[in-house]
């Protein structure tokens, strides 16, 4: 006689292999782009220490510092009253090397396999990243030597977004892409945070295991993700997903393998794996050029490059304006500045959750990006009256600014790279996702640099820039939205009229 099963082997039983398969693969994507984002934030945290007041530190006995110096205690060559210039140039290098190797990185993306492009740039990232920590155990006081690293290490950092990106897309279907996807894209902010938290921890005292942790951490996912990352689901004679919907097909089920054209509408999985394996029908890498002429692709790559623009000013000056401006200590303004980011997921959470209902990526993000400019304009005057103003205006400029961001650089990327126009061919999406976000990234290189040129003549100003980047975002992407009203208003009449003719039969 059989008993009952245990409640924990009747969940494992509730998901079928497929469920568990997929859940994997979004559960090792999201860790592996939270240790990239993990290995960037360290910077942030150690540039306190680099140049510091030491006027309240014992100067050893040994010192051969001038005994009026105030900076003794700093780390040379940022103990100069240009640090800040060589800070910039640190934080430069790397946003500018990396807005350059995204626009190489899908190209090489699509042509090599996915576990070993991923787990060669988590290795390199790695090293680079526990390399810049090592100056300070080898006693490095070389300009060159940091900003080369940190070249290197933008160039690196390249190789993720458009690898997991491509791994997600490859594994979800466009059903419930929006959603997922913005679920999943908390990592950035869950990266941020745990690269702060580590980077706390040794920064007042050997500040290189700052980076020498992180790094090891990032080095060692990529180990793990060379063991295990699984790049198609067919690999592992998983039903393959629905890329797009056409007229007959059932959207109800977008991840029906019924629905695929490899696939005969009895569902047999071995015919789909033999057509996905099959060397013959594999399609050749999309070019740069090709990629650009997919519909929608330079529309939402401009619309990121402002939109990322915005996102990036507040990820760097953000803990700055609300230390000058609202006068909370260093401590507490760091604090508050986490709620952008939270902000951030909840709307990266909505935004997928509106455009998979509505069906409408453009429309979606238009909306919050015209939303986002007056509430940026009302956070400037009001929102450092206090500190329940402050929390509520931050999580809601959050939320619409990293939002569309998050929406473009996700969902969207994944439904560009893998088109109707394309007819089946896939292989395009670590291109596209390489493109828009490389796009953006030049967007997320000029916002800190345009920040700081602005600052000195008022924080008003560097607001009025942020808004016209936003508004500048929206307009890009008119032609979209227009597209997708016209397409609701066909659908609308299509509906209607199948309506009248079951109410009205001949």
């Amino acid at each position: 006689m059989r008993t009952s099963l245990a409640p924990g082997i009747w969940f494992l039983r509730a998901f079928s292999r497929d469920s568990w398969f997929r859940g994997f693969i979004l559960l090792l994507t999201f860790l592996i782009y939270t240790c990239y984002h993990m290995s960037r934030k360290p910077i942030s945290v150690v540039k306190s220490r680099l140049h510091q007041n030491c006027s309240d530190l014992i100067k050893p006995i040994n010192d051969t510092h001038m005994i009026n110096d105030t900076t003794w205690c700093s780390w040379a060559p940022f103990d100069k009253d240009n640090y800040k210039e060589l800070l910039g140039a640190v934080d430069n290098a790397f946003l500018v090397a990396y807005a350059i190797g995204m626009f190489i990185s899908g190209i090489f993306g699509e042509r090599l396999p996915i576990r070993y492009y991923l787990s060669a740039g988590m290795l390199l990232s790695g090293l680079f990243t526990a390399l810049f920590g090592m100056g300070y155990f080898w006693n490095v006081h070389m300009l060159w030597y940091f900003v080369l690293i940190q070249i290197c290490n933008g160039l690196v950092q390249t190789t993720g977004w458009p690898s997991v990106v491509t791994c997600v897309g490859n594994w979800f279907g466009k059903g419930r892409r929006g959603l997922i996807m913005g679920i999943w894209n908390s990592h950035t902010s869950v990266g941020n945070i745990m690269g702060s938290l580590l980077a706390g921890i040794w920064v007042n005292e050997q500040w290189g295991l700052s980076f020498v942790v992180p790094g090891v951490i990032t080095a060692a996912m990529g180990a793990f993700t060379f063991l295990f990352l699984v790049e198609y689901p067919e690999d592992v004679d998983c039903a393959p997903p629905q890329h797009h919907s056409s007229p007959g097909e059932d959207e109800d089920n977008p991840e029906d393998p019924a629905n695929d054209p490899c696939s005969d509408r009895e569902g047999h999985l071995e015919a789909a794996t033999k057509c996905s394996k099959d060397p013959s029908a594999k399609p050749a890498a999309i070019s740069f050029l090709g990629a650009l002429r997919i519909p929608g692709v330079i529309e939402f790559s401009l619309c990121l490059l402002f939109a990322k623009l915005v996102s990036y000013t507040f990820l760097y000056w953000l803990p700055l304006y609300i230390f000058n401006v609202a006068h909370f200590d260093a401590k507490e303004a760091g604090d508050l500045s986490t709620l952008f980011d939270v902000g951030g997921i909840i709307g990266g959470i909505l935004a997928g959750l509106i455009s998979d209902y509505t069906s409408g990526r453009a429309t979606t993000c238009c909306i919050m990006l015209i939303l986002a400019a007056p509430m940026m304009f009302l956070y400037n005057y009001i929102g450092q009256s206090g500190m329940t103003s402050s929390i509520v205006m931050l999580i809601i400029c959050g939320a619409l600014v990293n939002g569309p961001y998050a929406l473009i650089t996700t969902a969207v990327s994944a439904d560009l790279g893998t088109h109707q126009s394309l007819k089946g061919n896939a292989k395009a999406l670590s291109t596209v996702s390489a493109i828009i976000d490389g796009t953006g990234s030049v967007g997320a290189a000029l916002g800190p640099l345009l920040a700081g040129l602005i600052s000195p003549t008022g924080w008003n100003n560097v607001f009025y820039m942020l808004i016209s980047a936003d508004i500048l975002a929206c307009l890009f992407l008119c032609r979209l939205v227009y597209k997708e009203i016209l397409a609701w208003k066909t659908s609308l009449s299509s509906g209607r009229g199948s309506s009248m003719a079951l109410t009205h039969p001949r």
